[in-house]
């Protein structure tokens, strides 16, 4: 690759400029490195500028989902409600964006399409959708967990005659769906999160479902002044706490495990978990994801609050999952997701008993018969994990292909290196904490952390940083081991890449936790970096 007109090699290329990206830059440049961001939106935001979607907000406390680097920042800015939508997380980006003058560090609509190590400048070559080009010393890919946009291959699709939606990718300002028969595919967040509101404005709502997923309430509040008060000053032990969590919050488990109370402390422990609200009622017990008796507690009580919610019995059984434990796939949280079902208006199909043959122009036929439809919206997902770097031709120094690298599933070392890509790092990506823990925490973390490998690097002289294959093979051994001792490869999840036909299955997130995750970090770096290898050129 010949660099064009972008042609100063900059000391550290980001792509993407969502909560981590933007970090990235920070931190580098905070670092003294010539920092320069590419991101493929129109504005900073990612996930958060892409998932505009009817009813989105954050499943993570705001105040936890939030950065925690800057004291003043912290202190300045006021979350309105317990969980924040996606415009208020949007302008919480953009207020910090703009703050810390990183803009001017970030080139927006600028789609990252190949990446190619030159061995003998030590550099990595980037070119984007539109043919520019650029070179950096380091690269680093804070691409999302959840940006890859899974479409399904049903036939049809392409002939449907009315308006197609993803929720991934909604329109903005959104369409008017007053007066419409609409048809939503898919029943994860996106879908538990939008369908209330849909079935609000639209004449009718059919929800196709392939797997039920459980929905605990969100019970959003605004946050009172008295809330803003104790919530500054409990910050510094609230952030201290989080970082050395399992999952990047404060969140305390019930003090028995869940055999060791009685039915009645039991009962009590789970309705205030639910009535906590929000996925941490996943963690009601602290041995809810390693006891499948504890877990089925914790299930069955689910289970009644639906079945007391949905007023039809065959409705109600149809959404209650019944191939995984409760939590092992990510708990949604609603806004009177349940209750929309007992709507005259809406209704489930249930894709188990009566599968989609075919889209046609008129709508969607399964096994049953048409459902004729003025706009489809797909919430089906993403290629999670990924997929946002696989879909890049990624080629290392020795003609690697992350693609063909992964072809039997992700390897890397401490989820921030891959074998075979020198000075090439992720964050938020398989074989980290990532969707399993704060993500914002966990890319300061990632960050930081990287930040102080480039210095160890360039204070001793080393042009290449890689990781050793068997480092590699052995950490990615231990993310699956940490997972194999728990619950969770018992569910067919986006975790392990069951949603998308043909991945390959290995569980990718480091279910041990954000706080064992940084310990294990400092002890790698207080060993000399081991299973690093530092190259002069």
């Amino acid at each position: 690759m010949t660099i064009g007109a972008h042609s100063a090699v900059r000391d550290v290329l980001v792509v993407g400029a969502g909560f981590a990206g933007l970090y990235a830059v920070h931190a580098f440049r905070r670092a003294g490195l010539d920092v320069i961001c590419l991101e493929a939106g129109e504005d900073v935001g990612g996930t958060w500028f892409f998932n505009r979607y009817p009813g989105a907000r954050c499943d993570v406390e705001s105040i936890d989902y939030s950065y925690s680097f800057d004291e003043d920042l912290q202190r300045d800015w006021v979350w309105s409600e317990r969980y924040a939508t996606q415009p208020e997380i949007l302008s919480y980006i953009h207020h910090v964006a703009d703050r810390f003058d990183l803009r001017r560090h970030i080139e927006l609509d600028k789609r990252v399409v190949a990446a190619n190590f030159d061995e003998h400048a030590s550099r990595w070559e980037v070119r984007t959708e539109d043919g520019d080009e650029y070179a950096a010393r380091y690269v680093l890919f804070a691409t999302g967990s959840l940006s890859a946009l899974n479409k399904p291959d049903i036939p049809g699709a392409d002939t449907f005659a009315g308006e197609t939606y993803f929720t991934a990718r909604w329109p903005e300002p959104g369409p008017s769906l007053r007066g419409k028969r609409v048809g939503i595919i898919g029943t994860g967040s996106s879908s538990v999160q939008s369908v209330p509101i849909l079935a609000g404005e639209a004449d009718s709502l059919t929800v196709f479902q392939r797997t039920p997923n459980y929905s605990v309430p969100a019970l959003n509040r605004q946050l009172t002044d008295a809330d803003q008060r104790r919530i500054r000053e409990e910050y510094p032990a609230r952030r201290t706490k989080a970082r050395m969590s399992g999952g990047g919050s404060p969140h305390q488990a019930h003090p028995k495990r869940a055999a060791e109370c009685t039915p009645e402390e039991r009962e009590a422990a789970l309705e205030a978990g639910w009535r906590n609200g929000g996925v941490l009622y996943g963690k009601t017990f602290p041995d809810q994801f390693t006891d499948i008796e504890a877990n089925d507690f914790a299930r069955e009580f689910a289970e009644r609050k639906i079945r007391q919610i949905v007023a039809d019995p065959r409705t109600a059984e149809d959404l209650i999952p019944t191939d995984h434990p409760i939590g092992t796939k990510r708990i949604c949280t609603d806004s009177g997701y349940f209750e929309t079902f007992n709507l005259d208006k809406v209704e489930l199909v249930n894709l188990r008993r009566e599968p989609i043959t075919r889209i046609t122009a008129a709508g969607i036929e399964t096994s049953a018969g048409l459902r004729e439809l003025d706009v489809l919206v797909y919430a089906t997902g993403f290629d999670a994990m990924t997929g946002a770097l696989t879909r890049i031709d990624i080629t290392g120094p020795r003609g690697d292909r992350i693609k063909d690298a992964w072809a039997e599933g992700p390897v890397t070392y401490l989820g921030v290196q891959i074998p075979g890509f020198p000075n090439l790092f992720t964050v938020n990506g398989p074989g980290a904490p990532s969707v399993l823990s704060n993500m914002v925490l966990t890319a300061e973390q990632q960050v930081d952390w990287l930040a102080e490998l480039v210095r160890h690097a360039d204070e001793t002289g080393a042009a290449q940083v890689e990781v050793r294959d068997d480092a590699a093979v052995k950490w990615t051994d231990h993310v699956q081991q940490a997972a194999d001792a728990t619950l969770f490869p018992r569910a067919n999840s986006w975790y392990l890449g069951a949603n998308i036909e043909g991945k390959p299955r290995r569980f990718m997130p480091y279910v041990a936790g954000l706080g064992a995750y940084r310990e294990r970090c400092e002890a790698i770096k207080a060993d000399g970096y081991e299973g690093f290898v530092f190259t002069a050129r």
